[in-house]
């Protein structure tokens, strides 16, 4: 009995670290399991049970959570890009562990400036990364240290094909972090100082993020510029973060806007910090 309590409380909080409602989702399972399988055959348990549980928390992520969430203030962002809304998860990974909820007002801006950047660049498309949980203003977005009310979304640099020079629009990452532009020489070294300084945490994404195909697709400078200055010229949007280098290197105006994040967070030079 007492290893069934802690089995299911370990993956109460593991669910609900991963993607806040996914605690709840695994109450709703074995509440309906308990009156369930005593009608099923032993064989068939297994197939069973991982069928219940994920038609329960798929029903829950695209069916039931984003109209509660819209009662809270929050929407989720666009699950796939369309010709009206070329904006989507760069992995859907994204919206399966319910990472993807914004305000509205930051999903609106987002969707204006992606039609902006169309019209210079008619084939691109935004890829965001790690938004924000559904609820509660407060409740963190592992790892993220301020993605917890709504206001913030991570947005993927823009990369082109080395050996065509088109654009692309994928990353040499399958997260999306942990490519960095690394600093050239005579710019400031931030990674370096940071390192310097003990936060061993800055450059950690970089170490764990899956990166296969960083040489074939470099960053395309021109067309990541051009999305940042569209973001600080949006009045809505009112801290952008990313390293010291690519904004002195990008010829980057607007210091009230486009900052830098501090040592305690992570690298800046892999992709775009946007928020409200």
């Amino acid at each position: 009995m007492i290893l069934k309590i802690l089995k299911f409380a370990t993956n109460f909080i593991l669910l609900t670290l991963l993607t806040q409602v996914g605690g709840v989702i695994y109450m709703f399972y074995v509440l309906l399991k308990y009156f369930v399988e005593k009608y099923i055959g032993k064989l068939a348990q297994f197939q069973y049970r991982l069928s219940l549980f994920c038609t329960l928390y798929l029903a829950f992520t695209f069916l039931i959570i984003p109209p509660i969430a819209k009662q809270f203030g929050r929407v989720p962002m666009p699950y796939y890009s369309t010709n009206k809304t070329q904006i989507k998860p760069l992995n859907f990974l994204t919206v399966l562990l319910n990472r993807h909820y914004v305000r509205p007002s930051l999903k609106k801006q987002m969707l204006l400036i992606t039609k902006d950047l169309q019209k210079e660049f008619p084939n691109t498309r935004i890829n965001y990364l790690d938004a924000n949980f559904p609820f509660i203003n407060g409740f963190p977005l592992l790892p993220h240290l301020s993605h917890n009310d709504g206001k913030k979304l991570d947005l993927a640099f823009c990369y082109k094909n080395k050996t065509t020079g088109k654009e692309v629009n994928t990353s040499p990452a399958w997260l999306g972090y942990g490519v960095n532009e690394e600093p050239r020489k005579g710019e400031i070294n931030q990674p370096n100082i940071c390192r310097k300084k003990g936060y061993w945490q800055y450059g950690f994404l970089e170490k764990i993020a899956p990166q296969w195909n960083k040489e074939k697709l470099p960053l395309d400078e021109k067309r990541t510029k051009r999305l940042i200055q569209l973001l600080a010229n949006n009045k809505v949007i009112k801290k952008i973060f990313i390293e010291p280098h690519l904004k002195t290197r990008w010829g980057l105006k607007g210091d009230d806007k486009i900052r830098y994040h501090g040592c305690h967070a992570v690298r800046h030079d892999d992709h775009i910090h946007v928020q409200l």
